[in-house]
């Protein structure tokens, strides 16, 4: 494994020899010294190493500016603060830091920056040995003082120094362990998890909008389950998604139902399978979070059953106040929770007795939406009934074919009355005024109705209308 990582490790840097080495040069020549490190070195050495490349240097972030404007196509000033100058140089987005080291205080939601003196003192206050190793340039010598090609090879995450020492210089490490876990499918060193456990209110310091980044991370990881999992099982969850472990409701030999909890993660598991051109945070958040009004919603029946009536109104109420916790920019609450909202209307089609009013306005209420809502509902079918889960393919097969044959018929995707409100208040000898706007929602409501009615049709209804009105 070592021989391999270091072939393929080669061969990446290799690729990026002459960027890199073009801007080590500048440095050296200026009497500092500059190492690709952290995620970039890992990432080499996984054969994956991507336009993004991180640099360590003991340059301070004024000199870093005063080398890199010159040379660089673009230059952005917006971590300075904290030791980090961006540039891009052809199309590699690079980011140059400061030897540092982070820590917070109790109350603090930001982190204090030093700047160290040492490259050894930078990596030794990395999150994660994977992540603490370094290549200096342009001389190509592999900096490793916490075996993180061993941890590598044995794809697991381990701090290097004590996991409470990292995770009380950055309580977002604990969150990162998850993430990492998620997208490279690294084991988590059992003290890592212990320390995440003991530690994981300490999470409460740091800022939404860090945690929402580094969870949505993790959600368009290749295998958020594992993380998710993690968040869970350490107590993280709790602080930052407790919608998610409240899904494990109790089971008794009385009142069987699904796992709610397992169920969820299947049913990402199965949404990511659906996607189409590459992660959709959008479709995985909506999967994620599909449920969780059911424990609040939850009822036992007399006859044995458990019921969750209206539990998909109150999951969409929770998935609004939950991302909007998190600072989620405003669309992307409006269209997760009207997806939580609209996840069990496929549910009333049956067999197929819904009427094309029905269906128009399933199309209508989706919006932009129903790609994800056709993928959010094949999705949220978890049955290890196969007859079930046949029926339920078929009966959502038949819904996607009278919408495309329905489709092909009328405008579906931006239904209208078939007057606007012009031909409105002509029709009817109105001014500008609230008469109009009922007189448009009573066509739309026949439009939805009956269809398309043609211009004519709409006038004579629309004035019998206002005549049964007067």
């Amino acid at each position: 494994m070592l021989g391999e990582a270091q072939r393929r490790a080669v061969s990446e840097l290799l690729r990026v020899s002459p960027v890199a080495d073009d801007l080590a040069r500048r440095f050296k020549d200026a009497g500092f010294t500059l190492a690709l490190v952290g995620g970039s070195v890992r990432d080499a050495l996984l054969g994956r190493l991507g336009n993004d490349l991180d640099f360590t240097t003991d340059a301070r972030p004024q000199d870093i500016l005063a080398l890199v404007r010159p040379w660089a196509d673009a230059v952005w000033e917006v971590g300075i603060a904290f030791g980090t100058v961006g540039c891009r140089k052809e199309n590699y987005q690079i980011e140059v830091t400061t030897y540092r080291s982070e820590s917070y205080d109790r109350t603090s939601r930001k982190p204090e920056v030093s700047y160290g003196d040492s490259i050894e003192e930078d990596l030794v206050r990395r999150d994660f040995t994977v992540n603490a190793m370094a290549v200096v340039l342009p001389e190509k010598t592999f900096v490793d003082p916490h075996r993180g090609l061993d941890d590598l090879a044995r794809r697991v995450l381990r701090t290097p120094g004590t996991p409470e020492d990292s995770f009380s210089d950055d309580p977002l490490r604990m969150m990162r362990a998850a993430r990492f876990a998620a997208q490279l499918g690294f084991e988590v060193e059992g003290e890592v998890v212990a320390a995440m456990t003991a530690m994981s209110e300490r999470i409460g310091i740091v800022s939404a909008e860090r945690v929402r980044d580094e969870l949505n991370k993790l959600v368009l990881a290749d295998h958020p389950r594992r993380g998710l999992e993690l968040l869970v099982k350490t107590g993280l969850a709790d602080r930052v998604l407790p919608e998610l472990p409240a899904l494990r409701l109790e089971r008794d030999e009385h009142h069987r139902h699904k796992d709610v909890y397992e169920h969820t993660l299947t049913v990402l598991e199965q949404a990511i399978d659906l996607e189409e051109d590459g992660p959709d945070l959008t479709l995985r958040l909506a999967a994620l979070l599909h449920d969780i009004g059911k424990p609040r919603t939850r009822r036992f029946e007399k006859d044995g059953r458990v019921s969750f009536h209206h539990h998909e109104v109150v999951g969409a109420k929770m998935t609004k106040s939950r991302m909007t916790k998190l600072k989620y920019p405003g669309e992307m609450v409006k269209d997760v929770s009207r997806l939580v909202e609209l996840h069990l209307r496929f549910h009333g089609y049956g067999t197929g007795e819904w009427t094309d009013s029905a269906v128009r306005r399933y199309v209508r209420d989706a919006g932009p939406l129903l790609d994800r809502l056709h993928k959010l509902t094949r999705s949220d079918c978890t049955t290890r009934n196969k007859r079930k889960a046949n029926a339920l393919a078929r009966a959502y097969d038949s819904l996607e074919e009278r919408i495309a044959r329905l489709k092909e018929q009328e405008e579906l995707d931006s239904i209208r009355p078939d007057l606007n409100g012009n031909e409105i208040m002509e029709a009817l000898g109105l001014g500008p005024g609230p008469e109009v706007g009922e007189a448009y929602r009573y066509l739309l409501e026949l439009r939805l109705e009956n269809g398309p009615m043609g211009r004519e049709a709409a006038i004579d209804a629309l004035r019998q209308w206002w005549a049964d009105r007067s």
